[in-house]
């Protein structure tokens, strides 16, 4: 559909209503049905007129459709090389189809609050779902002044004021570090990107853990990594080059952890009879 539409008179004409409904239709007002707003709002959408464009364009189920944006995570181009995302996008896939949606993955990989404001205006989706928040959460929260259609999949973090889904973090890192803490390990290493929100909350975990099995909190077993198997398997070499004594790893996501076992086990180290490696996502591989 072509844009362009600017004025109410034309927009109205082609919803087939009167200027006023549309007007009205524009302003949520409740003098209008639902789903003549529902036209409206997503005739206006399309034809680029303005208008409060956090209005839905269609009810779910209604051959709305989704938008799946991936904003470029801390320190690298891409996420999508992460199989965590893939199992998301599945699963976003599936429900969707269920509700009778249509999904799109969008080609931006938003790194800032310009870009994440392009992926939402240049969407013709009736929502978007934003897979990770990387260090855009002072950017979500300013996004969500002017856009409400969006959600994210992230951390709880605080004064937030956008919607966000994820897994309980904390208790996450705290369960993955009692685990391995049961198993008699004494030396066990936290292995990720404390900077990006869910690691850093899964550290948090962590740090809870050994401090309830009165284990010493050494600064050397706290390792930089980002969601990649070659950066934790760098930090693995590291440690073991250092001569650092571990015998166990939390990583903060499975393919953390998958780097750190090739590490291990190229250095010669058995898993897990020499080092227990936990890692976070439940992947499959």
């Amino acid at each position: 559909m072509s844009k362009g539409v600017t004025r109410l008179e034309d927009l109205a004409k082609m919803a087939g209503v009167s200027i006023s409904t549309a007007s009205r239709a524009l302003n949520d007002s409740p003098a209008v049905n639902m789903r003549t707003k529902q036209t409206i709002w997503k005739l206006a959408r399309e034809m680029d007129y303005p208008f409060r464009r956090y209005m839905p364009a269609g009810p779910i189920g209604a051959e709305a459709t989704i938008a799946i944006v991936v904003p470029r995570p801390q320190g690298r181009d891409s996420g999508m090389s992460d199989p965590f995302f893939l199992e998301l996008l599945a699963g976003v896939g599936e429900a969707a189809s269920e509700r009778g949606c249509d999904v799109l993955l969008s080609h931006i990989a938003p790194a800032n609050f310009e870009d994440l404001s392009v992926a939402m205006t240049t969407s013709r989706a009736e929502g978007v779902i934003f897979l990770g928040q990387s260090s855009l959460h002072a950017a979500f929260n300013r996004l969500s002044e002017t856009e409400g259609r969006f959600v994210v999949w992230g951390a709880q973090l605080p004064e937030q004021n956008y919607c966000s889904v994820g897994s309980d973090n904390p208790m996450g890192g705290r369960r993955a570090t009692l685990h391995l803490a049961r198993l008699g390990r004494k030396r066990i290493v936290f292995l990720g990107d404390t900077e990006a929100p869910e690691a850093m909350q899964r550290h948090r975990g962590y740090l809870d853990a050994l401090e309830h099995q009165k284990l010493t909190i050494d600064p050397d077993l706290i390792v930089p990594a980002h969601f990649e198997v070659e950066s934790a398997e760098a930090a693995i070499d590291s440690l073991i080059h250092r001569g650092v004594a571990f015998d166990g790893v939390v990583a903060a996501s499975d393919l953390i952890a998958l780097g750190a076992i090739r590490a291990l086990k190229h250095a010669g180290l058995s898993v897990p009879g020499d080092v227990s490696v936990v890692g976070f996502d439940n992947v499959p591989f």
